[in-house]
């Protein structure tokens, strides 16, 4: 399938693009590894497409004290971001090689897969957006971030601009685990875990419709992390396999930050 008929503008300012985001039925253009897809199959029909390429300053990387700033074009596959200790664990995951030459961090971000990686890393590592529009800007916390699949708090005509991730201090262990079919799928269930001496922080993507901080036990994590989800089931897994597999891999997640990931 094609596409249905839509407008394309291709602004070379922020300022141009949010101006065009304005109307309720623009989407951005940036990697486009989610959003092309989603229009040939006609599963989105927006009126007009804001290609937000061209846009001098968003693929940015800054560090800011203990936190990277990566701008709203940074690409999945971007050197300068493999030895963040939270990035350089999560992006091999993240789809194929040629989709993440193209893919953008922050576009993952805004698309809320419920089943993506990014999202899940976001919150586990306590980052936020910068979200712009017409009448400013606001920051967002990962924590507050995605609403629902596929659903984020942000407004209409808000752009994402950057997002934020903090390094992990001295004292901090970040560690990943997924599991798909296939090497580069969709992912069925997705773990992250940081530990900073007693204290667990645990996330889960894949079984849950948006990226979930859990309150585990420190002395039984993948047990006490599986009691607390309700998994919808697909046709890959049933909930009780996706429930297992919470089990499992927080486990694993949590003992590999213990020992000090990779």
């Amino acid at each position: 399938m094609k596409p249905a008929p839509f407008e394309y503008t291709r602004p070379a300012t922020v300022d141009e693009a949010l101006a065009a985001l304005a109307r309720d039925d623009a989407k951005v253009l940036a990697g486009g590894q989610s959003l092309v897809p989603a229009l040939n199959m006609r599963l989105l029909r927006p009126a007009v497409l804001v290609d937000v390429n061209r846009i001098a300053g968003l693929d940015r990387v800054e560090t800011a004290g203990d936190t990277v700033v990566l701008g709203a074009l940074v690409r999945q596959a971007d050197p300068r971001v493999q030895s963040h200790p939270v990035l350089g664990a999560v992006l091999p995951h993240v789809g194929h090689t040629v989709t993440r030459n193209r893919g953008t961090i922050c576009g993952s971000l805004a698309h809320a897969d419920p089943a993506a990686e990014l999202p899940v890393a976001l919150v586990a590592a306590g980052g936020s957006v910068v979200a712009a529009s017409a009448s400013g800007r606001r920051e967002i916390a990962a924590d507050d971030l995605f609403a629902g699949p596929f659903t984020t708090t942000l407004a209409t005509g808000e752009l994402i601009v950057e997002s934020t991730w903090p390094t992990p201090g001295e004292d901090e262990r970040f560690a990943f685990e997924e599991l798909s079919v296939r090497g580069g799928d969709y992912a069925l269930c997705i773990a992250a875990a940081r530990v900073r001496g007693e204290e667990v922080r645990v996330v889960v993507g894949g079984v849950t419709p948006v990226p979930t901080v859990l309150e585990v036990d420190p002395d039984r994590p993948g047990d006490s992390a599986a009691e607390q989800v309700d998994p919808w089931g697909s046709i890959h897994a049933t909930p009780a396999y996706l429930r297992q597999l919470v089990r499992v891999l927080v486990h694993r997640a949590v003992g590999r930050a213990r020992e000090g990931a990779p």
